[in-house]
């Protein structure tokens, strides 16, 4: 992850007429204990619809919750430590396109994972 317009992007989209309740992180210190080094001390993202200038949500540091870290179990995700600055969030979001931008607070730049679960059955 780089700053400015070297940002990790990931695009992803949601088919159908429904709107899809998602998992999405972006995990930077939460990969040291699996081997990574370099990581990014502390990711941030935004989700944009494809073709829109706005943000409809973004996150800096999950919440450590109790319904996240079920969030985690329920996808078949790794467990991030609760109090980490890897930034992870539950949203529901209609059908469409939409780009994930996880850059670093503070314009930091480092390795980072973008991750993208689908939590309805």
């Amino acid at each position: 992850v780089g700053t400015g317009a070297q940002a990790l992007a990931a695009g992803f989209v949601i088919d159908g007429t429904a709107a899809k309740q998602l998992l999405i992180r972006a995990v930077g210190p939460g990969l040291v204990p699996i081997g990574v080094g370099g990581t990014l001390a502390d990711p941030q993202f935004s989700i944009i619809p494809l073709g829109k200038s706005f943000t409809v949500v973004s996150n800096d540091n999950w919440d450590s919750s109790a319904a996240t870290s079920a969030a985690f179990t329920q996808a078949g995700a790794f467990a991030l430590p609760a109090g980490s600055k890897d930034a992870a969030l539950i949203v529901r979001l209609p059908p469409g396109g939409y780009t994930v931008t996880v850059s670093g607070v503070g314009n930091t730049t480092g390795t980072a994972l973008v991750e993208i679960y689908d939590l309805d059955p």
